[in-house]
């Protein structure tokens, strides 16, 4: 448990100084019930922790509404349009890429919002997660023209807001060897990206009021992912020092 000692040890660290660690969750991908998106939720409610579901509007089935209901704070976030890649051959994978049309896009991003309504009421929240964590500068100001506040890529944040009344808060801590068939990278290389990101925030030289986020991928989760889940719900849950925060209060939206 050597791993999770050194995680215990930062902690400490932080309620030494006295300062709280806060964390959250986002999964990405959500399209419809399946049986990894159900065992993942039941995981969060077992553990009381909010999670935020990135769902693609234009794959979403109606199955999904089934598991919203789950005793626990479920947030339900906009995650591109179709999951489209349009880049050009050669650059990496973005489906809101430079080379589309932005007014277009992004009044296609609000149908999608809109659709998550129908589907989820008042769980969808108007927070943007481009698929691949990738977005072309030039979509970011009519974000927040069109009714979106809240931005999540990936990588700790260059700044809080983007573009007026427009929040990023990112994840930094994905446990998945995306060159290695998607498998589990192992507890020991998960938990130093969130420990190097702990400490980072502790020693300012990242952004130290961006909430910690750890993004999982349901659809491709093993057995090995599902336990280290669990373990760092159970590691985290019973720290005084930590606090797991749901989507709406990230991104300022809870009334």
């Amino acid at each position: 448990m050597t791993e999770w000692s050194a995680l215990s040890d930062e902690l400490n660290a932080w309620s030494g100084i006295g300062r709280e660690v806060t964390l959250w969750w986002r999964d990405d991908d959500a399209c419809r019930a399946n049986a990894n998106l159900e065992r993942l939720l039941n995981i969060a409610s077992i553990k009381q922790t909010p999670i935020c579901l990135a769902a693609v509007p234009m794959a979403v089935q109606p199955d999904l509404r089934s598991l919203l209901d789950a005793g626990i704070d479920i947030s339900v976030a906009v995650h591109g349009i179709t999951h489209e890649n349009f880049s050009e051959s050669g650059e990496k994978k973005c489906e809101l890429s430079g080379n589309r049309s932005t007014e277009e896009t992004v009044k296609q991003l609000v149908w999608g919002l809109e659709l998550l309504v129908e589907l989820a009421g008042e769980k969808a929240i108007p927070v943007l997660v481009p698929p691949w964590n990738r977005i072309a500068e030039a979509f970011i100001p009519l974000l927040p023209r069109h009714g979106f506040a809240g931005l999540s890529t990936y990588g700790s944040r260059r700044m809080s807001n983007p573009a007026t009344r427009l929040l990023q808060v990112n994840c930094h801590v994905d446990p998945i060897d995306w060159r290695n068939e998607g498998k589990f990278l192992g507890t020991e290389r998960a938990l130093a990206m969130l420990i190097k990101h702990l400490k980072g925030r502790r020693h300012g030289l990242v952004d130290p009021d961006e909430p910690t986020g750890l993004l999982t991928h349901h659809a491709i989760w093993s057995d090995e992912a599902f336990e280290f889940v669990i373990q760092l719900l159970t590691e985290t849950r019973q720290h005084p020092s930590v606090r797991w925060l749901g989507a709406p209060d990230v991104f300022g939206l809870r009334v």
